[in-house]
């Protein structure tokens, strides 16, 4: 079911991104029914769309047929969260979004591997924690900016689901409060652009806590695009960390989001979990 979401949301997101013609900051798109191409649950399927309605982030909304499938197209605009979230010394990455069908993905996955808890650090909006609420994932979401946070808020108030929106900076923040039995974190922030950095900090939190790290897995958002100085791009840009600290990588799912809509590739996500 999985493989058949991500080979088909892909799909869609190349023919729509060569036929755009709008001009708003972002743009991404929701199948509007379930099908054999999107076995989605019809439920969570309106939750992702509640989520994009009740987001301020996103300006406009059009029904489109794509590849023959009728889609809902959100246009949006992130440059004022963007800016703002460029303020905080240890923020490892301006807020860029993955793809709201792209965070259910994730978290679909997420529950595969039978984690219980879904932890979302350098969460922007939220919408990853969010789809893991709506999973049933005891969720908790940790934001280094008041304005994300405030906009978190704001999303849990219109859409009544509480994913736990935190405003803290993760590299100090004590996870042991969060009574973790069984979670898995996702860590927002390539390799290349400190989210080593942020990733050292969170295994050496887990490392802390008693009896959790056998039970832990971490996500890594990857890049493929090849850059100048941009160095080892396997596993994303993660492979020396992941060799560093033992981990093992147990799937690889490659989505859309924000950042790569403009190109032929999409954004790697490196599940891993302690060897």
């Amino acid at each position: 079911m999985i493989e058949e979401i991500v080979d088909n949301l892909i799909k869609i997101k190349q023919n729509f991104a060569q036929n755009y013609t709008g001009n708003a900051h972002i743009q991404e798109i929701l199948p509007l029914e379930s099908s054999k191409e999107f076995p989605i649950t019809p439920q969570h399927l309106e939750q992702l769309h509640i989520f994009a309605q009740k987001n301020p982030i996103y300006l406009n909304s059009f029904e489109e047929k794509i590849l023959g499938f009728p889609c809902m197209v959100y246009e949006g605009d992130i440059n004022e969260y963007w800016l703002n979230s460029i303020k905080h010394g240890s923020s490892c990455q301006p807020f860029y979004p993955t793809w709201i069908m792209s965070a259910y993905v994730m978290s679909l996955v997420a529950k595969k591997f039978g984690y219980s808890e879904l932890v979302d650090i350098g969460s922007g909006d939220g919408r990853i924690a969010y789809c893991g609420k709506i999973l049933d994932f005891n969720s908790h979401s940790i934001e280094i900016d008041d304005v994300l946070v405030d906009l978190q808020n704001t999303i849990c108030l219109n859409t009544n689901q509480n994913f736990n929106p935190k405003c803290d900076d993760a590299l100090e923040f004590n996870y042991s409060k969060l009574n973790l039995q069984n979670p898995v974190f996702f860590i927002g922030g390539l390799a290349q652009m400190g989210g080593d950095i942020l990733a050292t900090s969170i295994i050496k939190k887990i490392n802390s806590i008693d009896n959790l790290k056998n039970k832990t897995g971490i996500v890594f958002a990857g890049s493929d695009t090849k850059r100048q100085l941009s160095g080892n791009l396997s596993d994303g840009g993660w492979s020396s960390l992941i060799e560093e600290n033992q981990l093992s990588v147990i799937e690889t799912v490659s989505l859309p989001t924000v950042w790569t809509f403009d190109q032929n590739i999409e954004t790697p996500y490196i599940f891993t979990k302690f060897k």
